[in-house]
């Protein structure tokens, strides 16, 4: 089968789109891992699947695969190429869309500057929403918990759901952080039943983090959406962080806001296409 795509990045954290707003692809897991492989495929961190909107309230759909194939619920950085890729395409000349993603609706703003805004929602605390077991960790206080990891050594971390779940810790330093060794064992740590992405922060000042994300699925990524927002929530939640907070990862910068309580999470930052293409997939896999 011969499809065509759009490759885009988002802040370096890349993606394959694929437009089914006129019929189903019908892809398989093996297929969208093909379509992430970066030696046999496309090479992304995550596929983006464009549909029609499934109900009034909303002007699209998109569905998220993680480059081993698996959905998953949400990807901020992909939800902004989502806004670009819609209006490049012709599918929309809206500059504000409501989009349906499988952790809810989200709203994004194309700004006049080229970048674009999303309207994360509130950030979710409730341990059997993110979804987490706290039997397989230890309370520190309302808003922390210690997680034991394979050496027996323990981490600090915030749970937040912001669509998808994350754990959160603070680093002195993300170049040292120990993200290759702690994230593939934190993603599958027995606390987070449908598994975690990992965040190593990093405080500058209180406007200013750095950052690296171990993402479930995908592993390291240049930059998170998601893990950004999930960053600040918890710096700003342990009184480390103003409301507003520049955040730098490897790919890029991306500007985080949130006000507290349940008011939602503003995520701003740059969305760019790469490239078209035509891939055939193998009939088998």
């Amino acid at each position: 089968m011969r499809i065509r795509f759009t490759k885009m990045q988002g802040a370096g954290n890349d993606f394959v789109v694929l437009d089914e707003t006129r019929e189903r692809l019908n892809l398989s897991s093996a297929h969208y891992r093909f379509l992430a492989d970066r030696h046999f495929g496309v090479g992304a961190d995550q596929i983006l699947s464009v549909r029609p909107a499934p109900q009034a309230d909303v002007d699209f759909e998109y569905v998220i695969h993680n480059a081993d194939g698996g959905e998953v619920e949400q990807c901020g950085n992909g939800s902004r190429c989502f806004v670009r890729f819609v209006r490049e395409q012709g599918l929309t000349d809206k500059t504000s869309v409501r989009v349906k993603v499988h952790g809810g609706v989200i709203e994004l703003h194309q700004l006049p500057n080229g970048q674009v805004r999303v309207d994360m929602g509130a950030p979710v605390f409730e341990v059997q929403q993110v979804p987490f077991h706290p039997q397989h960790a230890q309370a520190d206080g309302p808003q922390a918990w210690w997680l034991t990891l394979s050496d027996a050594s323990t981490c600090r971390v915030g749970v937040v759901s912001m669509g998808n779940p994350h754990v959160v810790q603070v680093v002195d330093n993300v170049d040292n952080a120990p993200v290759l060794t702690q994230g593939p064992w934190i993603e599958q740590h027995a606390a987070f039943p449908n598994r975690v992405n990992a965040g190593f922060m990093q405080i500058i000042d209180r406007r200013t983090i750095r950052l690296r994300v171990f993402e479930r699925g995908a592993g390291e990524t240049l930059a998170c959406g998601t893990g950004a927002c999930a960053a600040v929530v918890t710096g700003i939640r342990w009184g480390l962080l103003d409301p507003e907070v520049l955040v730098h990862t490897h790919g890029g910068d991306l500007t985080i806001a949130w006000a507290g309580g349940d008011s939602s999470v503003q995520m701003t930052g740059p969305a760019t296409t790469v490239f078209h293409g035509d891939i055939n997939l193998p009939d088998t896999l």
